[in-house]
C-alpha cells in the first residue's frame, strides 16, 4: 500500500484544467491508496464553508466520494484555504490536521506542514498571517455578505501577487535556521510540506541526525504527488 501527498492544487473557476485533473486523481490513483494527506492550498481562495465556487464544491463531493470508498483523508488548511472549517470536514469526511501535525508512516515518525511558518524571512506575510489567523479577524470577515467576502478575496489575491513581484525569492523561501528549529522542537528529522512550490528532497545534518525535507509541488502547470510505501518513497510529477 501506498500513501500519497499533494498540495497547491490551487483549484479555481479560472483554471478548470486543474480541477479536471485532480478529480482524475481523486477517482483512479487515489482510490488504491491507503491514505491521501492534502498539505493546503486545495483552493485558491475559501470565502468560509457557504463559499459558492461550484468548481469547489466538485472537488468536495469527489473528497467525500473518495472517503465514503474507505480511503482516510486528511487535510491541512494551508494560506489560500485557512478558513475551511468543521463543515468541510464533515462534506468531505477528511480528517482536519494541525500545522504542524506528527504522523508515523511505516514505523518513521514525520512532521507534516503546509509550509508558510517556516518562511520567518518574509516579515510582511508573517504579520499578515497572524492577522488573519485570529479569531477576532475570522469573525469580522465571516459575518460580511458574500459577495463582499469575494471582492475582499480577489483585493487580497492581487496584493499578494504584487508584493510577491517585489520581493527576493530568497526571501519568499523556507529558513533553514527554521526548519532545524522546528525538527529540533519535535525531536522529527523528517518533514513533508508544500508552499513554496519548489519540489525537492533536501538531505542535511541538525546536531548529527541525518534529516529530510521534502517539498511538494504545485499544480499549476502539471500535478504533483509524493508516494510513500513501506519500501521508500518518490516525488513524482503528474503530467497533464
Amino acid at each position: 500500500m501506498t500513501s500519497l501527498f499533494i498540495s497547491d492544487i490551487h483549484v479555481e473557476p479560472a483554471r478548470p484544467d486543474i480541477t479536471e485533473q485532480l478529480l482524475a486523481f481523486l477517482a483512479s490513483e487515489a482510490r488504491q491508496a491507503e491514505a491521501l494527506y492534502i498539505l493546503g492550498d486545495l483552493f485558491e481562495t475559501w470565502i468560509g464553508d457557504d463559499d459558492p465556487d461550484p468548481e469547489k464544491h466538485r472537488v468536495v463531493h469527489a473528497l467525500h466520494d473518495l472517503t465514503r470508498s474507505g480511503v482516510p483523508c486528511y487535510f491541512m488548511s494551508g494560506n489560500r484555504d485557512f478558513l475551511t472549517g468543521q463543515v468541510f470536514a464533515d462534506h468531505t469526511g477528511c480528517g482536519m490536521l494541525d500545522d504542524p501535525a506528527a504522523i508515523e508512516l511505516y514505523g518513521e515518525p514525520v512532521l507534516l506542514m503546509h509550509g508558510d511558518t517556516l518562511c520567518t524571512d518574509d516579515l510582511d506575510y508573517q504579520t499578515f498571517r497572524r492577522m488573519v489567523r485570529g479569531e477576532e479577524w475570522q469573525l469580522h470577515f465571516l459575518g460580511k455578505p458574500v459577495h463582499h467576502r469575494l471582492a475582499m478575496a480577489q483585493q487580497a489575491r492581487d496584493a499578494s501577487m504584487k508584493a510577491t513581484g517585489s520581493k527576493p525569492a530568497e526571501i519568499m523561501d523556507v529558513s533553514q535556521e527554521t526548519v532545524e528549529a522546528v525538527m529540533r522542537k519535535h525531536g522529527i528529522y523528517t518533514m513533508v510540506h508544500g508552499h513554496t512550490h519548489r519540489p525537492a528532497v533536501h538531505r542535511f545534518q541538525v546536531d548529527g541526525h541525518p534529516a529530510t525535507r521534502i517539498v511538494l509541488g504545485d499544480w499549476h502547470e502539471q500535478g504533483s504527488v509524493l508516494r510513500w510505501s513501506p519500501s521508500g518513497f518518490s516525488l513524482d510529477p503528474l503530467p497533464r
